[in-house]
């Protein structure tokens, strides 16, 4: 086993929420014990952009570099100018009332420019911080993994793009929500959003060689994991459909890494090829109402970051407990 203790991260996806992720992510990488080694890095949606911006960082500069992108493309994304922030106002009221159940004209993103506009927007947003012609030079096998989820639509299967694999039409076909973009052609196959799949990618990570094998999982969790009241109204219903959406696959993934630690444990495989991996989740801690994944007021987005940074403070200071896939995770 190597003296250092090998860190993954999963960054959940969530729509504009994931600017939580943002400042945990700043928070841990500038507070980076010289003791870790991060060997893999994974996200979906918005999580995705996330995970891009940190490996990024890191394999071109260091963990000051990793923390500072990730904050400079939130910024970007953030709705400035008067033209952004009103278009966002408006498209926060119309989300409220649709889901309130407010009957409103629906159109599909291929009938309508705007949605498209919007994700060539994003897109030279994410080519403004990261050069995706130099990624395959980046990856190296002492350097960690990124891993991107999505849903290939026409095979019927989650599908991850790792490392070299890694291009801008991977990173947006994971944020492609069906309902407001269209879907990106990769390979001659159309992709839809991950959340519909790994949320994040979690088995990915755990595909090292065993000096390079997690010792910790630290899963950045934006969807709340419990409720304690029953859902009645209709906002309430989707919220939690939304939530309960992207926690069910997570739980899924941890569940089988916890399988793995107990057969490790009981002496069913080989403990050189194998190790225990510590499931720790750094959760949001606080519920929105699910209209606000799209809300991208640079205040709210502060606000998120900035509770990311509390949130992350804490989690390295030892007040949030850990918590595996089988101690309460489903």
């Amino acid at each position: 086993m190597s003296e250092s203790t090998n860190i993954a991260i999963a960054c959940q996806g969530g729509g504009s929420h994931t600017a939580f992720t943002a400042g945990v992510l700043e928070h841990l990488f500038e507070n980076w014990d010289d003791e870790y080694e991060l060997v893999g890095i994974s996200g979906t949606s918005g999580g995705a952009f996330n995970a891009l911006a940190a490996w990024y960082g890191l394999v071109t500069g260091d963990t000051d570099d990793a923390a500072g992108i990730v904050i400079d493309l939130w910024d970007d994304i953030a709705a400035n100018g008067y033209t952004e922030r009103a278009t966002n106002d408006w498209l926060k009221l119309l989300n409220r009332f649709q889901s309130a159940g407010m009957p409103f004209p629906q159109f599909s993103p291929y009938q309508i420019p705007g949605p498209e506009l919007g994700k060539e927007r994003i897109r030279e947003i994410l080519e403004a911080h990261i050069d995706f012609d130099a990624i395959p030079t980046h990856c190296q096998p002492t350097r960690p993994d990124l891993v991107v989820g999505t849903v290939d639509i026409n095979a019927g299967v989650f599908e991850t793009f790792t490392n070299e694999s890694v291009t801008v039409d991977a990173v947006l076909a994971s944020a492609a929500v069906p309902n407001l973009f269209e879907a990106v052609e990769i390979d001659d196959h159309y992709h839809w959003d991950g959340l519909f799949s790994q949320n994040p990618p979690v088995r990915d990570l755990m595909h090292q060689p065993p000096e390079r094998k997690p010792d910790k999982l630290w899963i950045i969790q934006i969807n709340p994991q419990q409720l304690e009241s029953e859902p009645t109204s209709l906002d309430e219903i989707g919220d939690r459909r939304n939530e309960l959406s992207g926690n069910i696959s997570l739980n899924q993934e941890l569940g089988f890494i916890e399988r793995i630690n107990d057969w490790i444990e009981a002496g069913k495989l080989p403990s050189d090829e194998f190790r225990h991996t510590e499931i720790r989740r750094i959760e949001m801690g606080r519920r929105y109402h699910c209209s606000t994944k799209m809300d991208r007021d640079p205040e709210f987005i502060d606000e998120l970051i900035d509770l990311g940074r509390e949130r992350a403070a804490a989690f390295l200071d030892g007040d949030l407990s850990g918590e595996s896939a089988t101690d309460g995770g489903h």
